[in-house]
């Protein structure tokens, strides 16, 4: 599968997992804040910052009737109307180019969730590396159709999508000229629990559409995600904050900085720990051949005597004959003298 590659980086199987970064409402209404969240990912190594562009106008409708509430008890956002939660959450679009600007700064991939027309013309002009459709919209096929059209990289979310919703999605963003679409797997609950994440979807997806395919992580912690990379996630996408306690639309299920960090590193080793199918003695492997167990001489041995068990043994270090001849040894006669401690060897027996 060939890499993608969005401003020098190489997205790919072949490559460390791409980390993003998902700032979302975490700004709490604060350029400066945000400005902060974007250094803060810089320096724990994430390669990329992902916002949103979308206005509370853009999402719904500013009624309050039951259908636009939120009625789910486990959810962050139980009984928010739409409307008021769109209007907490989104990044103000004059805020984009300064958040922008600095995540080049600092040598860092920005890009952002468009979630109509409006936000990809306005994207467009920021000239934005690549896209991201989130999970609720996966199924808004003109939107699909929009972003496909810039012909830059697009990665989907595919939270609660069924195949044949999915199979829709990569026909239409492939017919509308996206040439290097990421799939993410996603359990659309916020937060999200281990036993209902189901990353063995991830190496069936990727087969399935011949795309990659990453893991867009709701869970807490770290762990979801090295597993994620381990079946073969060559993007993780985390929500990210200065700190939880700050409070904030993703707050709970963010990551802070150094647990952004960790993410960086455990998934890189993850990724390295890989390899290929192998067998037998890796080059660093070599040198340890010789503390194998061998056949040894435990106590003196004359010429013409017997070997027993009682005169030789299996130890370390491996010098000796395999302990696979020990029974083939043991009754045969030394043709030699032999001292304690000395490797036994064919030409001895």
């Amino acid at each position: 599968m060939k890499p993608i590659t969005v401003e020098n980086i190489k997205i790919g199987p072949n490559e460390q997992p791409f980390i993003i970064a998902e700032m979302s409402g975490n700004h709490n209404h604060s350029l400066e804040r945000a400005i902060e969240i974007v250094e803060a990912a810089a320096k724990a190594g994430a390669h990329a910052l992902k916002i949103q562009t979308y206005t509370a106008d853009t999402m719904t409708l500013n009624i309050e009737n039951p259908e636009f509430k939120i009625n789910d008890q486990n959810s962050l956002w139980d009984g928010q109307n739409l409307y008021q939660l769109y209007q907490q959450a989104y990044t103000p679009w004059e805020w984009h180019k300064s958040i922008f600007d600095r995540a080049r700064e600092l040598g860092i991939i920005a890009f952002s969730t468009p979630f109509d027309d409006t936000a990809v013309d306005f994207l467009e002009k920021l000239d934005v590396p690549l896209y991201k459709i989130a999970s609720f919209e996966n199924t808004d096929l003109p939107l699909i159709k929009k972003v496909a059209s810039t012909g830059k990289p697009m990665i989907v979310s595919t939270g609660m999508a069924t195949i044949s919703e999915l199979d829709e999605l990569v026909r239409t963003a492939r017919e509308g000229g996206c040439r290097e679409l990421i799939l993410l797997k996603c359990t659309s609950t916020y937060p999200a629990t281990p036993e209902n994440t189901n990353i063995s979807t991830i190496p069936h997806m990727s087969e399935l559409f011949d795309v990659q395919v990453g893991l867009s992580d709701h869970t807490m912690g770290t762990g979801v995600s090295v597993a994620a990379v381990a079946l073969g996630a060559t993007v993780i996408e985390k929500h990210f904050t200065l700190s939880r306690k700050d409070g904030g639309i993703d707050a709970a299920f963010s990551l802070e900085p150094t647990e952004m960090q960790s993410l960086v590193e455990e998934t890189r080793r993850a990724w390295q720990a890989l390899g290929k199918v192998t067998y037998g003695p890796t080059e660093k492997e070599k040198a340890s051949l010789k503390f194998r167990r061998s056949i040894y001489v435990s106590k003196d041995i004359k010429a013409g005597e017997k070997f027993t068990s009682d005169n030789i043994k299996i130890i370390r270090p491996g010098f000796g004959l395999e302990p696979k001849y020990y029974e083939l040894v043991v009754g045969g006669k030394s043709k030699r003298d032999l001292k304690v401690g000395e490797p036994l060897v064919f030409g001895d027996i």
